[in-house]
């Protein structure tokens, strides 16, 4: 699976379970990182671990196993680690808090329209 399919996968797995505010960040220009930030964020705790977990169980099918899981007690804020790709789930307060898309404004901010069917 390469880097864009599997970016492609986790919008629509994240689409597809409500999560909120789906972000895809471009960041590989800037840091060594990742490629890509993926942002999004439930509206419970319970919302925010379905969402980790149904992005972890859905990509693990198609062969892809994240290099590291932060964040799994608390369901505030998750982060699976694919290598090129980090996905970031919040509650909405956290996300609010942290604001990543303000940290990574030079970053290029993607369309997910293109990711979605």
């Amino acid at each position: 699976m390469t880097s864009k399919e599997l970016l492609a996968a986790a919008v629509k797995i994240l689409d597809g379970k409500k999560a909120e505010d789906i972000r895809v960040i471009e960041i590989g220009d800037l840091t060594i990182i990742a490629d890509y930030f993926v942002i999004a964020n439930g509206i419970s705790s319970t919302h925010t671990r379905s969402l980790a977990d149904e992005v972890e169980f859905q990509l693990k099918e198609k062969g892809a196993e994240p290099r590291q899981i932060q964040g799994n007690n608390g369901s505030n804020w998750i982060i699976l680690d694919y290598s090129d790709i980090v996905i970031h789930i919040f509650n909405k307060e956290m996300r609010e808090f942290y604001n990543l898309e303000r940290l990574w404004n030079d970053g290029k901010q993607e369309d997910i329209s293109k990711y979605l069917d």
